[in-house]
């Protein structure tokens, strides 16, 4: 195909060159394989499957004097709780391919979509389990209330703050030390930035964190910086209806917090019946549960 240049001595014609190379896509972080455990992932077969995952029995501790020699005479029970992990959630990528786009085309189309299908699908995961673990938090773990008036205003001269009492949260539910991540959206990592820290000698890094842009670990928190952070209005069932009421729900812990597990059951093509040309689908399962609430904390924080 060609379009024609009109010049003072006839036409010409500028022939159309389709290139070989595509726009890169880019994609939303996503932090879900770093904050959750994934120990129940090989145990899921579909949706509706049900994990039943068993609670470490707690044993009581009793005084003993063995100058009296009192006989024991009585043992506790062990007895574990359950708590289940429901793969109950599935979401699918469809796209069709017309034959002859597919034998006219220098590039592999269905491997391409194919691709981006599979990237977009973690990042539609992400934001999903991300919008729905926050609230499992226990009911002390949370700073600051669920409305805007309630919430943390967040700036450079209190952001570091803000995260140590975080961990405080966590060192007061005896909540272990190693592993522990912070996820938060990129505004906030810019405050973090623009802090104190922005310091070598105050961040304790051979290079400031202004010229690495690496925030590393704060606190003993890893920071995994997110764009799908969820946002809430003072209504938290409904969607955000403006900014003027936006919160953000900040979510700290470590990996005992919450479980996750996915998997993709079925990627097929086949053959169309009203054209000449494939469809190519996809179906993804996935269930997430938190199993100990107090291994997280829930930062309601506003700009």
């Amino acid at each position: 195909m060609a379009l024609p240049f009109a010049n003072g001595s006839g036409g010409r014609f500028i022939p159309e060159v389709w290139s070989k190379k595509l726009l890169v896509n880019f994609y939303k972080t996503t932090v879900l394989d770093a904050i959750c455990n994934t120990d129940y992932q090989g145990e899921i077969s579909g949706q509706g499957s049900k994990v039943n995952i068993r609670n470490t029995p707690v044993v009581g501790i009793s005084d003993y004097d063995p100058a009296a020699s009192t006989p024991i005479t009585s043992y506790d029970d062990l007895s574990d709780t359950l708590v289940e992990l429901t793969i109950d959630k599935a979401k699918i990528f469809k796209f069709k391919v017309d034959d002859v786009l597919a034998a006219q085309s220098d590039i592999p189309l269905v491997n391409e979509a194919t691709r981006d299908a599979g990237e977009r699908m973690k990042i539609a995961v992400d934001t999903d389990v991300l919008g729905g673990i926050y609230s499992g938090v226990a009911a002390g773990n949370i700073i600051g209330g669920a409305t805007y008036a309630l919430a943390q205003e967040i700036t450079k001269a209190n952001v570091i703050d803000h995260i140590i009492d975080m961990g405080n949260k966590l060192d007061e539910a005896d909540i272990a030390e190693t592993g522990r991540w912070l996820v938060l959206p990129p505004w906030i990592c810019s405050m973090i930035k623009k802090s104190d820290l922005q310091n070598a000698n105050q961040s304790g890094d051979s290079t400031s964190i202004a010229r690495n842009g690496k925030l590393g670990i704060i606190d003993r928190f890893t920071i995994y910086q997110s764009n799908s952070v969820p946002i809430r209005g003072d209504d938290a069932a409904a969607a955000l209806a403006s900014d003027a009421d936006a919160q953000y729900k900040i979510l700290a812990g470590t990996t005992h917090y919450a479980t996750f597990a996915s998997q993709f059951v079925k990627t097929e093509t086949l053959r169309l019946e009203s054209r000449f040309g494939d469809a190519v689908r996809g179906l993804k399962v996935y269930g997430y549960k938190v199993v100990q609430p107090t291994a997280g904390v829930l930062l309601n924080a506003k700009q």
